[in-house]
């Protein structure tokens, strides 16, 4: 008998859910659009500040894990737990939440008892604020070559960590902290509210 995915460990996970790379594929733009456009119907769009493609699939050409990583900022004044009840009941499971400091929820759509689905999807819901992550996508689409290491660094350390997500995602923190610092250089305060 099959498990849930809420019954397997961290390390099954990881085996039914290997990091996988692939090249661009052009259609994580119409995936992200029409995503977002049920987010909207889901959230309400009166309830959202900003959203916004990231990740390595908002950046033409980058090799990616195929998730199409959303980033959802709502207002303080939002009723957090009344949001996250919305998106359970649409399809959208919570992964993590971090409601210490700042408020870090992560959701994703996609992941079966059998492996990904055709389309995946992490959805990163905080209040809106000044995120590296949208620093970080926009170097990346301006600096073609600083992408382009950015996807060897993601070929080797897949190699390395194909079964261990966590290991995966540290491995790749001081390159995404080196350019992300360079972004609020070159364009500082793009994002503050």
């Amino acid at each position: 008998m099959r498990k849930n995915l809420s019954e397997l460990t961290l390390e099954e996970l990881w085996e039914l859910f290997p990091i996988i790379l692939d090249v661009h594929n052009p259609e994580y733009k119409k995936w992200y659009l029409k995503e977002k456009e049920n987010i909207e119907k889901v959230v309400g769009t009166n309830k959202i500040e900003r959203i916004n493609h990231i990740g390595s699939t908002a950046v033409e050409g980058l090799i990616a894990k195929p998730i199409v990583d959303i980033l959802l900022e709502v207002d303080y004044n939002t009723d957090i737990n009344n949001l996250k009840l919305r998106l359970e009941n649409s399809g959208w499971r919570l992964m993590s939440s971090e409601e210490e400091t700042d408020l870090k929820l992560s959701f994703n759509k996609g992941y079966t008892p059998d492996g990904f689905a055709e389309k995946v999807f992490h959805l990163h819901l905080r209040f809106l604020g000044d995120w590296d992550e949208l620093y970080f996508r926009d170097f990346l689409k301006m600096h073609k070559g600083i992408a382009k290491k950015y996807g060897e660094l993601k070929q080797k350390l897949k190699r390395q960590y194909e079964h261990n997500r966590d290991g995966y995602t540290e491995a790749k923190t001081a390159f995404i902290k080196k350019w992300t610092n360079q972004a609020r250089k070159e364009f500082p305060k793009r994002y503050l509210p």
